[in-house]
């Protein structure tokens, strides 16, 4: 097994394992962003976050949906930005979905999700929707 998420879930890699549960695993991020910069993967093997099924994907979120709370006040965070790099072009490093949960202050020089992209639409709005339902209905 290669993955380096896989082997932190089957005990082989130490890691700071902050909650396990049934279906996911969370534990410190090894290159933080922030203290307190904990992932959230999913115990299988998938690589992006479509091909995540219902029950993998109910498991990651609700463990998701109870730590962000937790994590912010063990380190006094104002809030956390929580984000999923979904594929190699987004920045993803391991292929292995894995949602970022990353504490924030005031002031603290990052910026939102907002600040990583150039404003503006590239293609008219109701195109891009048109597209979107014509892929959902496929």
């Amino acid at each position: 097994m290669s993955c380096i998420f896989c082997r932190i879930v089957s005990g082989e890699v130490p890691a700071e394992i902050v909650a396990r549960e049934p279906g996911a695993i969370a534990f410190l991020d090894v290159s933080p962003l922030a203290d307190g910069h904990v992932l959230v993967v999913p115990e299988a093997h998938v690589a992006r976050v479509e091909d995540l099924d219902a029950g993998a994907a109910a498991s990651l979120f609700r463990t998701v949906t109870r730590l962000a709370g937790p994590i912010r006040t063990a380190v006094d965070a104002a809030g956390t930005t929580i984000g999923i790099n979904n594929g190699e072009a987004t920045g993803q490093t391991v292929p292995h979905v894995h949602v970022h949960i990353v504490p924030r202050w005031e002031g603290d020089g990052a910026s939102s999700v907002h600040g990583i992209f150039r404003a503006g639409p590239r293609r008219p709005v109701a195109a891009v929707a048109a597209a979107i339902r014509g892929a959902i209905e496929r």
